[in-house]
């Protein structure tokens, strides 16, 4: 039976590649036609340009032609074999060297008095002058060259060991040749004319090997037409995801309206020994106004550590409570939950509220006794880990759930926490705070808050960098402060694969400081402490009967202590940029100057240097995350597996953030005229969203 080309083909069939060649390309995660087709080159080289061996320019890209003087297998030192060429023009030489190679093979490409054309970056060796390592090279047979490598703009894709970059054009062309007939039309006609696209296979072809006079700056940054082309499709169909999901969550999903600004609201407000900045009242103002809804509440609150998320999320839990239902907060860590827990205990028992902890640490009775106050509603408000979302976990009537720090989570288990209840509202909070470009594409189906204003008080943060040999003038810093009556934290880094060993770190660090400190109480906190022992300390801590505490990072230490003024990162180059911005937040909350010393051990990698001067530059945490962005990338910046981050193969966030934009309103303004993608001339485009959200199962769910 004959095989009817499809783009799921397995690329080993392909021409030039066989089972070897495919074993490297999944390393790619090229493993299909279709994976090939949207592998796009990441840059450009212009090797239309022939130039003169004198008019090379050390560095400089350059595409050379001239005639084989020499031939040869040469030695540098006793054992390291070199494969050079003697090329020359009428104005110069140039020696073209491989460090790997198979010498029969090369004796039999390169004959002198040959022609040939080679391309790539030469350097000047002070020795034996010009030479390029490793370059392409063509034989010029007759006028007439026929190549992928010469006299075209020519494509450079990521490629890994074993699999070389001739290899991989090559492949690519044979993909084009065979399968480009079977790209299908699927974006709708208006938006093709209104854009003015290209064909899609005509995008493809062209976004692989540019005709020629294409602009060089042009491809580079992929601000070509064919190339924009496949940047707007793939944007536009995730948008178009999120906009149903919207869509459905809006026009399907009934909820429970709750009246809003009620006694126990009044009574709360009355209790604060602060005022509300004027970003938490209109925060407030936006959930408000959702909770009095039927449509279930879908918001995300963005805001910087220190900004007052948690007496928003407050206000909202007791609101659903003042309307007979039960609220949960959700966090990440036990440690966290319990200072939630902690925070919030004063208010609620002054308001008649019952709370309850719910984290893994509960146990026999105990946890029989809360599932069942939280099943008959005796319980109203529930902090606790994502143990909130077991089975026998069941609530009366839940009416409200907060997540914080919801990129901790993944998406399943936010929606497992909105199967608790009848469409329960969500509330959604995160200190990290989100770049645009991804807000819009993680959640692009939710409402957006900022709070954007800090309360007053709140003191600039001066941040210094430390290596090692200057820890004397860092504990300086700190003994100062100590000496003022000010508190401490040191923090030692979290490496998952080896707590034991992290929590040995710790523990070295602590007798250290004890030694450098004996004036002072220094305690040591982590995730293996029992639960009360825990509380104990930071309560102790709270109270100034500690004035240094030391922790992994097991913890994450967010319980607000005014009096801390110095805040030591331990080994700060092994932190993500987020999450030392997130340590740093912990201090800098009174009314005292306060600092940040991180402490970096040599060596640090160029991505650590970066994320140390980005510290060092700026206190403000979105502009911090943009940084982040650009140093880590989309996908690493949200930790694809929890965040359901989609794995882009053409467009780049930072990048094509006003073609993001575009696509967006393209999007959901195609799903307001076609809710449903039902309309028969967009059936293609249906199945192109069908067949791109495979892999993304928790947006196809409403789709």
């Amino acid at each position: 039976m004959k095989h009817t080309p499809s783009l799921d083909d397995p690329i080993q069939f392909i021409k030039g590649v066989g089972p070897r060649k495919a074993i490297l390309l999944e390393k790619l995660r090229l493993t299909s036609i279709e994976d090939c087709l949207y592998f796009l080159p990441f840059r450009f080289e212009d090797r239309t340009q022939f130039k003169k061996i004198s008019q090379a320019v050390p560095g400089e890209y350059v595409t050379l032609t001239g005639e084989v003087l020499n031939a040869g297998t040469m030695f540098m030192g006793r054992r390291k074999r070199v494969f050079e060429v003697i090329v020359q023009d009428e104005t110069g030489v140039v020696r073209a060297k491989w460090f790997r190679f198979n010498e029969t093979y090369m004796k039999e490409k390169f004959k002198t008095g040959q022609k040939i054309i080679l391309s790539g970056k030469p350097t000047l060796n002070k020795r034996s002058g010009l030479e390029i390592i490793h370059p392409d090279t063509e034989q010029v047979s007759g006028e007439n060259v026929s190549s992928l490598e010469i006299g075209k703009i020519v494509p450079v894709y990521h490629v890994t060991d074993g699999l070389h970059l001739k290899s991989m054009r090559t492949i690519i062309k044979n993909v084009l040749d065979k399968y480009l007939s079977l790209i299908e039309e699927f974006l709708p006609d208006d938006l093709v004319q209104r854009y003015n696209f290209p064909p899609r296979s005509e995008a493809l072809a062209q976004s692989h090997f540019p005709p020629q006079g294409s602009s060089l700056k042009e491809l580079d940054a992929f601000q070509t037409p064919a190339q924009q082309r496949l940047v707007f499709e793939e944007l536009f169909l995730i948008q178009l995801a999120l906009a149903c999901r919207k869509n459905h969550v809006g026009k399907e999903l009934t909820g429970t309206s709750f009246k809003t600004r009620g006694e126990l609201i009044k009574k709360f407000v009355k209790l604060l020994p602060f005022t509300l900045t004027g970003a938490q009242k209109r925060v407030l103002g936006e959930i408000m106004e959702d909770l009095e809804k039927e449509k279930p509440m879908n918001r995300l609150i963005q805001g910087d550590v220190g900004s007052g998320k948690t007496i928003v999320a407050l206000t909202a839990l007791l609101t659903a409570v003042d309307n007979g239902a039960q609220s949960a907060l959700m966090v990440p860590t036990e440690i966290l939950a319990e200072q939630h827990y902690l925070n919030i205990l004063p208010f609620c028992e002054k308001l008649g509220i019952e709370l309850r902890l719910v984290t893994s640490a509960l146990k026999g009775k105990e946890r029989k006794i809360h599932f069942e106050d939280i099943k008959t509603g005796k319980t109203h408000i529930i902090v606790g880990t994502h143990s909130l979302i077991q089975k026998d976990i069941q609530f009366k009537k839940l009416g409200l759930a907060v997540i914080d720090e919801q990129h901790r989570f993944g998406v399943m288990q936010r929606e497992a926490i909105g199967k608790k209840g009848d469409h329960p509202h969500l509330l959604i909070m995160t200190a990290t705070p989100i770049p645009r470009s991804l807000a819009l594409t993680l959640y692009g189906d939710m409402d957006v808050s900022l709070l954007d204003e800090f309360p007053p008080g709140r003191q600039k943060i001066a941040t210094d960098l430390f290596y090692e040999n200057r820890r004397e003038k860092a504990y300086s810093i700190m003994e100062e402060q100590l000496q003022q009556g000010r508190q401490a934290f040191v923090v030692c880094p979290l490496i998952e694969e080896s707590e034991v060993m992290d929590l040995k770190a710790a523990v070295t660090v602590f007798d250290f400081i004890q030694k450098c400190f004996p004036d002072f109480t220094a305690c040591l906190i982590h995730g293996k402490l029992k639960k009360e022992e825990r509380q104990s300390i930071m309560s102790r801590f709270l109270k100034k009967e500690i004035q240094v505490l030391v922790s992994t990072t097991v913890i994450e230490v967010g319980i607000d202590v005014p009096n801390a003024t110095v805040m030591i990162i331990e080994h700060a180059e092994r932190f993500g940029l987020a999450q030392l911005h997130q340590l740093r937040g912990r201090v800098g909350r009174g009314n005292h100057a306060s600092h940040c010393l991180l402490m970096a051990y040599h060596p640090v990698s160029e991505e650590g240097q970066a994320r140390m001067k980005a510290m060092q530059n700026s206190g403000d945490g979105f502009v911090i995350a943009e940084e982040d962005l650009k140093i880590r990338g989309p996908g690493d910046f949200m930790g694809t597996r929890q965040s359901g981050m989609p794995l882009l193969k053409i467009a780049n966030l930072l990048r094509d953030i006003r073609v993001l934009e575009t696509a967006r309103k393209e999007a959901f303004h195609l799903i307001d005229q076609d809710p449903g993608i039902t309309d028969p001339k967009h059936q293609s485009l249906n199945k192109a969203l069908q067949r791109f959200l495979g892999n993304y199962m928790e947006l196809m769910e409403v789709i």
